[in-house]
């Protein structure tokens, strides 16, 4: 077992990334549960941010390592590559909007 900052033991974090997201899965559904205490609830999220942070660094490390392979023998990109953090957002198909006709009044947006 691992100890925390405060001097009391916690369990140490998976070292998988699919572990990683079942324990944090795990947390969110105890926290969601409403049947912790305070501490325990505390305890709960403490265990989930540093879950949350061994996750990313997975992540970022797997990036850097697929980066370095996508450089080819020259030192040129093979394959353009995401700039760290940078994911594409989802596209929504465009609409067509008939040049000075009012949307439809199921489409008014509040």
């Amino acid at each position: 077992m691992d100890v925390s900052k405060s001097g009391k033991a916690v369990e140490p974090a998976p070292e998988k990334y699919g572990d990683v997201v079942a324990r944090l899965e795990e947390m969110v559904a105890k926290l969601e549960g409403g049947s912790l205490s305070l501490e325990e609830s505390l305890k709960a999220f403490e265990e989930g941010i540093r879950l949350v942070r061994k996750g990313e660094k997975q992540l970022n490390e797997a990036e850097q390592r697929i980066e370095q392979l996508l450089v080819d023998e020259e030192g040129r990109e093979a394959v353009a590559a995401l700039p760290a953090g940078n994911r594409p957002a989802p596209t929504a198909a465009p609409r067509a909007v008939a040049a000075n006709k009012p949307p439809p009044e199921d489409d008014v947006p509040f």
